[in-house]
């Protein structure tokens, strides 16, 4: 018998850059074919496997009472265990799969304490199978059946770690656990929906949180009890929007994976970069995983049948640049559509060719977009998407359109100066809810030379959502809040101030006046502002059409809100310009963006990249090298996918600013692997980047000495 002891060894996560995730289904054992993934996995180089068993269905002999086990699986056919084994033989790192979120029938009548309640008092029926039953994540069923579980997967092939899918739960659940935890713990009853309005909404919101943590706890140190460098990988979304905490996931975890795993009709391209971009926030240069399957993230969440190659291919491209592992996920071990093997092989035959290049060691980005959990939790909630998330994918999408490079920055890092020194200037758009702590972190930041960005009601709720009587950020902002909001506004513009000829107003011709947003703040000035470049014209009848006319052309009341503070330059949006962005995507409206963040950000661009398209770039640098990766996004499908074809790049002007210190031996573009001409003009590299398809790296191989800025 195959001995899996002694294969778990200390820092394993940081090995595998390219990951293999196999989910197995009820009909495989014995009807797929396991040495055909096997030698594919050899392919493709895969340095990691992801393998399923364990909780809803387990495909190894399990003895552990109530699990169910595949009806071809035993001693004789322990389909998992042979997927382990010769992994292992392969020198591949392997971590298990298991599915704690839904039982069988015969599980749920000998447990029905494992199973979620709707408000009604009904156990709730899964949504998708018959017969089957949503369990409570935060009950007997993981506290302690999927405990043991986890303790026989781990101790009998010896696993590197365990990823559970859907632990954190389905919804609000009402079972007798859930009642009587949080009664005692709160003395209140279960909020009867996610919503702010519900007076025990926020204490839910950390209840769930912190019975979940607790069981990230259990399940991590019960694993680690028997093999000690074994881990659990508390699976979660990413971003603003995610329900556990950030930070402390990106503390506590060596390794995550964001499971965005491909890109519904209305997301744009950058959809997998910006949810890189989110882990990296808190895991810096731990691994990340960035988890695709080459289906349709859809409603109807077709898993057997594929999208083409090209949308595939730019949707990985896009992780990579941005700092994600590859990682591919197949549900079911047969192929019914077999178009994605080659393009499978492709990305990552490329990618283990380009390894010595991905492995990253720092960002180079000087520009800081922050998202806040508090602010999607405590001030969006129900509304988060409409409220938090539009306004971040505003920015996002105008410093992507217009190839500023850019990181995410969480919120709980704005009072870390020693963290913040490494951006010039951070941009906030509607962070609602911040800390008197990291207001006056905020205030340091500038204070010491850094430039910031605020829109709308950014700081105007303390971190728990609590409306302040003013901003946070008043002193910092220079205005103090008059309310209440106006808006929907309809046919309302901002005044452009010619006259006083400032910087934001640079590429605005033959007009005087352009479109507004849709909601806006009054605001009152606590200190002189000489300039006002921009200024509001109310809002005013848009029919009949005899009536469409201003009633107030000249309100002198400002729109945006410039100034000085210490060694550092603010500029205050009192409306909503980011939310209004994404939904518009107005050219007047970019265009004033981006000339607010020159202005702020008084430092040039670390790289400048001139010809027609649109790219993703991203700037990293490794032990011996720099890097500039290139998406090239230039396509129709780029806001509405999927993408039908890749189209050519212009060629373009690149141009970058190295780190004081850099001694580039050698430019080379990874796509060809040649070397590149290219000039210096002190510390400005630049060359002309050829056309290239998908993703390109310029990669400058240094001499080894320390580079900073």
């Amino acid at each position: 018998m195959f001995d899996f002891s002694g294969y778990t060894k200390p820092l394993w996560f940081n090995r595998p850059m390219r990951w293999a995730q196999l989910t197995l289904t009820d009909d495989d054992p014995g009807t797929f074919d396991p040495d055909f993934w096997l030698s594919y996995f050899k392919d493709i180089k895969a340095q990691g496997a992801v393998i399923s068993t364990g909780g809803y269905i387990a495909y190894h002999p399990s003895k552990i009472p109530d699990q169910y086990v595949c009806p071809k699986v035993n001693e004789l056919n322990d389909v998992f265990g042979y997927l382990v084994e010769n992994c292992r033989k392969m020198d591949m790192s392997v971590i298990v799969r298991t599915d704690p979120h839904a039982v069988h029938n015969d599980q749920k009548i000998a447990h029905p304490e494992w199973i979620a309640v709707t408000a009604d008092g009904e156990f709730r029926r899964h949504w998708s199978m018959d017969k089957v039953w949503v369990t409570c994540a935060l009950g007997p069923m993981n506290f302690e059946f999927m405990t043991k579980v986890n303790k026989e997967i781990v101790s009998r092939y010896g696993v590197d770690g365990i990823f559970a899918n859907r632990w954190a739960g389905s919804g609000l659940c009402y079972c007798e656990n859930c009642k009587k935890l949080f009664r005692a713990q709160y003395n209140m009853e279960l909020p009867k929906a996610l919503a702010l309005s519900d007076p025990s909404y926020k204490a839910y919101i950390d209840f769930h949180q912190e019975r979940l943590f607790e069981l990230c706890r259990l399940w991590d140190e019960g694993i680690k009890k028997i093999s000690p460098y074994a881990r659990f990988i508390p699976n979660s979304g990413g971003g603003a929007l995610s329900g556990l905490d950030m930070r402390r996931l990106g503390d506590y975890s060596d390794i995550l994976f964001a499971d965005r795993q491909s890109r519904p009709k209305h997301l744009p391209l950058w959809a997998n970069g910006q949810n890189g971009k989110e882990f990296r926030a808190v895991m810096h240069n731990k691994p990340v995983g960035g988890i695709f399957h080459m289906g349709f993230e859809d409603f109807h969440r077709w898993k057997d049948s594929v999208q083409g190659s090209e949308e595939i291919k730019l949707f990985v491209a896009d992780g990579v640049a941005q700092g994600l592992r590859l990682w591919f996920t197949k549900f079911h071990g047969k192929i019914y559509d077999r178009r994605w093997l080659g393009t499978v092989k492709e990305l990552y035959s490329r990618y283990a060719d380009w390894e010595p290049y991905l492995r990253n060691i720092a960002n180079l980005a000087r520009v800081g977009l922050v998202f806040s959990q508090a602010t999607g939790k405590f001030y969006g909630a129900e509304k988060a998407r409409e409220k938090v998330g539009n306004p971040i994918n505003g920015i996002y999408h105008a410093l992507t359109e217009s190839r500023i490079p850019f990181e995410m920055v969480h919120e709980s890092y704005l009072n870390d100066q020693k963290y913040l020194s490494a951006y010039k200037t951070l941009i906030l758009p509607n962070i609602a809810c911040l800390s008197e702590a990291h207001c006056e972190g905020l205030k340091a930041f500038v204070k010491a030379g850094g430039g910031l960005i605020a829109t709308f009601e950014t700081s105007l709720y303390d971190e728990r959502g609590n409306k302040r009587a003013n901003f946070g950020l008043s002193e910092l902002f220079g205005v103090d809040a008059a309310g209440p909001i106006e808006g929907p506004m309809k046919n309302s513009y901002l005044r452009l101030e010619m006259e006083t000829k400032h910087p934001v107003l640079a590429g605005f011709h033959d007009t005087e006046r352009i479109v507004n947003g849709n909601a806006r703040l009054p605001v009152t000035p606590n200190v002189d502002f000489s300039d006002k470049p921009i200024t509001l014209i109310p809002a005013y009848p848009d029919l009949p059409m005899e009536e469409v006319y201003p009633r107030q052309d000249h309100t002198g009341i400002a729109e945006l809100y410039l100034r000085s503070y210490g060694d550092g330059r603010v500029a205050y949006f009192p409306w909503d310009i980011d939310a209004t962005f994404w939904d518009l995507l107005t050219l007047d409206h970019l265009r004033l963006f981006i000339n607010t963040l020159k202005w702020v950000h008084r430092e040039e661009q670390i790289v400048t990249l001139r010809g027609p398209g649109v790219f993703d770039i991203a700037v990293w640098k490794q032990e011996k090298s720099l890097t500039v990766h290139l998406i090239n996004m230039t396509n129709p499908m780029c806001m509405d996918g999927p993408v039908r074809e890749l189209l050519p790049s212009f060629p373009q002007e690149l141009c970058f600013n190295l780190p004081e210190g850099t001694k580039p031996c050698e430019v080379k573009l990874l796509s060809t692997g040649k070397a590149v001409q290219y000039k210096m003009d002190g510390r400005k590299l630049s060359l002309t980047l050829p056309s290239f398809l998908d993703h390109e790296v310029v990669a400058i191989i240094t001499e080894q000495q320390q580079l900073q800025y």
